[in-house]
């Protein structure tokens, strides 16, 4: 009897496991730490190994798990040992041997394109703020596989900005824990507590914030008003505040780790103009449950009038007067919204689908990348 012939089984080329290594730069460790340690956090659960490629200086240890290397760049701070520190760079990441590279700056663009030419790998750029018209971007062409945005308006503008990139782009949302309950308003013998957190670049900034908080305080209301962040300006604002009569109301105070805390020790946050970068700190406000009043424009995916946040007018001193005012005054719609941002945060910004996506845009690069001929 002929043997049967048996049908050849297809040989499947089996992808290696994932080793991911993260480029970030002082304002990813600034503006986005609660996202870098959901990310890391993430990586971890998943055992994938992960090295961590961070500037000299900066301390880590609330963000980073004990399973994560780290790589300080540059190892010496000495500019004129810049080409013995980017050559001890290329050292560590080669003994490490990831096979994907995450840059999340752009600021660090130029660094992840050397670095993964001289690896041969493919890598990911995180863009979080809006691109101005003719900025240059260092990216190459064959290696950068995904651009990956955090909102819809950043997505536009790079699509606009950069239209030979636009089939890269993932628009991954960030994420963010959120807690059952809102914060605001809670314990009515408390006094209450209004934070803001912009640049102290430009006093002017602030003016008609200030001007509205003199208002309200003339007005009998009881409050503290906490300024979070720190700027090239924060000499001309604590001027401002003395000549305003507020320095005994409002607190200039740098950001502080668990950032969470801060906000939850909040009634009202405020974002007092309009910002050209994702706000990663209205996020985690809106997660614990504080009561946003905001103006629009720029990046403002997160700002829908009376659904996440009161809207006002940044070049109207009424305008912020009113609506900081209606939110002092009715503490049950204050919840209400509170409670709405919630809602809209559990549906679109939650950390399972963020690890979830960046986890298959890292595995679909690497399975693409490498097995290209």
């Amino acid at each position: 009897m002929d043997e049967q012939k048996k049908t050849p089984v297809p040989t499947v080329a089996k992808t290696k496991p994932l080793r991911l290594a993260l480029v970030v730069s002082k304002r990813t460790l600034s503006e986005y730490p609660s996202y870098l340690k959901y990310l890391l956090v993430g990586l971890a659960d998943e055992s994938i190994p992960t090295t961590l490629i961070c500037p000299l200086n900066y301390n880590v240890d609330s963000i980073v798990s004990p399973s994560i290397e780290i790589i300080r760049h540059p190892a010496f701070d000495l500019p004129i040992l810049w080409r013995q520190n980017r050559n001890r760079l290329v050292e560590r990441l080669t003994k490490f041997q990831p096979n994907v590279v995450h840059c999340l700056c752009h600021t660090k663009a130029q660094l992840t394109r050397y670095l993964t030419r001289q690896l041969s790998l493919p890598y990911l750029l995180s863009i979080n703020s809006l691109q101005k018209q003719f900025a240059w971007l260092s990216v190459s062409n064959r290696r950068l596989a995904k651009i990956i945005t955090p909102a819809k308006t950043i997505t536009e503008n790079f699509k606009k900005i950069h239209p030979g990139l636009a089939r890269r782009i993932k628009q991954i949302n960030i994420g963010t824990f959120t807690e059952d309950t809102t914060s605001c308003f809670k314990d009515s013998s408390k006094l209450t507590c209004m934070v803001t957190s912009h640049p102290l670049d430009n006093v002017n900034d602030f003016t008609n914030l200030l001007n509205a908080a003199r208002h309200l305080a003339i007005d009998g209301y009881e409050f503290i008003l906490m300024i979070v962040g720190s700027g090239r300006a924060e000499g001309k604002l604590r001027r401002l505040l003395n000549d305003l009569g507020l320095s005994q109301i409002v607190l200039i105070v740098p950001k502080l780790e668990p950032l969470r805390s801060t906000l939850a020790a909040g009634d009202i946050f405020i974002q007092p103009q309009p910002e050209d970068y994702f706000n990663a700190m209205m996020l985690e406000a809106m997660g614990v449950g504080t009561v946003v009043a905001a103006c629009k424009g720029q990046v403002d995916d997160l700002i829908i009038d009376e659904q996440t946040s009161l809207i006002f007018d940044q070049d109207d001193e009424l305008s912020v007067y009113n609506c900081l005012q209606r939110l002092l005054d009715a503490h049950d719609f204050a919840r209400q919204l509170a409670a709405k941002a919630q809602k809209f945060l559990r549906t679109n910004h939650s950390v399972s689908k963020m690890i979830t996506d960046m986890l298959a845009a890292y595995r679909d690069v690497q399975n693409d990348y490498f097995s290209k001929p």
